[in-house]
């Protein structure tokens, strides 16, 4: 049986706190700030009533966090004014996700959760528009060469990276929540069905909660780097506990999955968080989704991968394979983002670029 890291125990049962030494409340305060949990840790000590046995010294550490939460979160809600002023002569729907979705929907996903942008979704047909009013009022394009920005306008889920010229914040604006050319063909027009209106903000909306969880599930799965992995799993452990309940129908997120078709994503997620988490989910639930099926050879290796991937990423968390695992999961990531000869053009074009910096190359991209 594979150890729990210190961090996951933590996180699960905080009572087991009070009887760490020095040296383990120094590993877990390592062991949080890499994986970007340590104000949500520090939360779940306030709220069980173990502030008073955490020693004073690994405190102050929680309660930086907390303090940077706070802020993180007061400067969101008064970016996404700015978004929602800049957008609001748009006759479409502006759509929160991820962080700033918890934030503004109040979501108990937004305790303790750390980040540093803001990603929106808004319907492919208004996207000339969006881009046009963003950049009337400010937000800027990075340094692109001609290459990069084909690479994002024709074959990705969405526009190159916004940065505002005065506030220097982040915007990511989504069309749909993967790459056109991805393997996992995405229903991109049901993504806005059922949307749930942000209180107080005519015009922004959040998806809703089945969606939400899926759009969670499939940013994790499909993603190529695991500095945060671990904090995407809670979120999906929060999102998963927060769905269900004595009353929950469901039903109601298989079929979102299948209309969405992240179906096979759904099984994972729910394989994973279960496993890795003890995430309290239905046996009808895991048997239609065969998220608790035998596993065959590509679920073993994939089972085998993801434990060490979804661990916090510090020297005292790593196993046996952990290197191996993360290189075949970032392989993964871009086999499943591009079919196998777009993605060899990709990869040999931006290594041609990076080998030689020829501005021949760069001209004809």
């Amino acid at each position: 049986m594979t150890a729990v890291p210190l961090l996951a125990s933590a996180l699960l049962n905080p009572a087991i706190c009070q009887g760490l030494s020095l040296s383990e409340w120094d590993l877990l305060v390592r062991q949080a700030r890499r994986a970007n949990l340590l104000a949500t840790l520090g939360l779940r000590l306030q709220s069980g009533g173990h502030q008073a046995q955490v020693p004073r010294c690994a405190w102050v550490h929680f309660e930086a966090a907390l303090v940077l939460v706070r802020r993180q979160s007061a400067a969101v809600v008064t970016e996404v004014g700015h978004i929602r002023q800049a957008l609001a002569g748009i006759d479409a729907p502006v759509v929160l996700l991820k962080g700033a979705a918890y934030v503004l929907s109040g979501h108990p996903a937004a305790a303790g959760r750390m980040f540093s942008d803001v990603d929106i979704l808004v319907p492919q047909p208004h996207l000339g528009e969006v881009e046009t009013a963003l950049m009337v009022q400010g937000w800027q394009f990075g340094e692109l060469d001609a290459y990069d920005s084909r690479y994002y306008r024709q074959w990705m889920h969405e526009l190159p990276p916004l940065m505002h010229g005065r506030r220097q914040t982040t915007l990511d604006v989504h069309h749909t929540i993967l790459p056109t050319t991805a393997s996992t063909k995405i229903n991109a027009q049901a993504l806005f069905e059922d949307l749930v209106p942000v209180a107080g903000q005519p015009g922004l909306f959040v998806l809703c909660p089945e969606a939400m969880l899926l759009h969670s599930a499939t940013h994790l799965f499909h993603e190529g780097e695991f500095d945060n992995g671990l904090r995407d799993l809670v979120d999906l452990d929060v999102l998963l506990r927060n769905l269900g309940g004595a009353s929950m129908d469901w039903q109601r997120l298989l079929s979102r999955a299948q209309r969405l078709g992240l179906d096979q994503i759904l099984g994972l997620a729910l394989r994973c968080v279960r496993r890795l988490l003890g995430t309290p989910l239905p046996p009808e639930l895991l048997a239609q989704t065969q998220a608790d099926a035998p596993a065959g050879p590509l679920m073993r290796a994939l089972d085998f991968a993801y434990l060490r991937a979804l661990r916090p990423q510090h020297d005292s968390c790593k196993l046996p394979g952990s290197d191996w695992a993360l290189s075949g999961l970032y392989v993964r990531s871009h086999y499943l983002r591009m079919p196998a000869h777009l993605l060899a053009y990709h990869l040999g074009r931006k290594w041609l670029l990076r080998t030689f910096t020829s501005p021949k190359l760069e001209q004809d991209a």
